[in-house]
């Protein structure tokens, strides 16, 4: 059903507020509220009903315009924006929920305007909720630990990455859409983005992973307008020094801008 483009309309639609679940007469803060108040049978201890695979719902939802604004708007019913009721979720035990909530989150991130107040660290805060399912226990060096955002300094040596290597894709590819701006590109090489996306390349033995690392890192190596150009080798070198590979002469292997 989420499928079908004229069901859209339940973005705008209103019904009953239903009592014990939601108080806003929207349809979609409703089934906001029954997914995050329904998890592990939440709203429905008999029989363990957890609304998970409204996650994929979602998702399909954020494919849409009117969507994804819903997602980054301020809901007057509880002033909370819907997207934060989601990030919580991103390294929940339920693979359904980390999934769709996964799929959601890259879908906003194509709202290019809205890309300030996604990042920000005192509004949407994204970052820390896409980046913990890509790291593992590796330490970092005190330099590169030291310039990361908190919530990924000092993890545990039992923290694990996530196990589907499509959800790591997808978190990959929501940062490259963040890196869509200069800002977002320079805020990604502050919080030494570089280590973690390494540590992942080396890894996840996954081919559609290692590509999505080494675009991401494309991206983030590449001279701004502007700046001093490197040459193609210093390039290709550091892209190589940043993946723990050896650096490439093959012509074929020179660094290519994504944008």
């Amino acid at each position: 059903m989420a499928k079908s483009e004229s069901l859209k309309r339940i973005i705008t639609l209103t019904r009953a507020v239903p009592t014990g679940v939601s108080g806003s007469p929207k349809a979609m803060d409703q089934l906001m509220d029954c997914f995050v108040k329904g998890d592990e049978g939440g709203l429905n201890k008999s029989n363990e009903t957890n609304y998970d695979y409204l996650a994929y719902f979602f998702a399909d939802i954020s494919k849409y315009e009117e969507g994804r604004s819903y997602f980054i708007t301020e809901q007057e019913y509880d002033s909370v924006i819907p997207i934060t009721k989601l990030t919580v979720f991103t390294e929940h035990r339920s693979h359904i929920r980390r999934r769709g909530v996964a799929s959601t989150i890259k879908n906003v991130a194509f709202e290019v305007p809205a890309h300030p107040s996604l990042v920000s660290g005192s509004h949407i805060n994204l970052l820390p909720y896409i980046l913990l399912p890509l790291a593992g226990p590796e330490e970092f060096d005190d330099e590169e630990s030291a310039a990361m955002l908190p919530d990924l300094q000092l993890l545990p040596p039992d923290k694990e990455r996530d196990s589907d290597p499509e959800i790591i894709v997808t978190h990959l590819e929501t940062l490259l859409l963040l890196t869509t701006t200069k800002e977002g590109r320079k805020l990604m090489r502050d919080i030494q983005v570089y280590p973690l996306i390494r540590e992942c390349h080396l890894h996840v033995e996954d081919e559609n992973v290692r590509d999505g690392c080494d675009r991401l890192v494309q991206v983030l190596m590449r001279d701004e307008e502007g700046e001093e150009d490197k040459s193609a080798q210093e390039m290709e070198s550091a892209r190589a020094k940043a993946l723990g590979q050896a650096p490439q002469e093959d012509e074929e292997e020179k660094i290519v801008e994504i944008f």
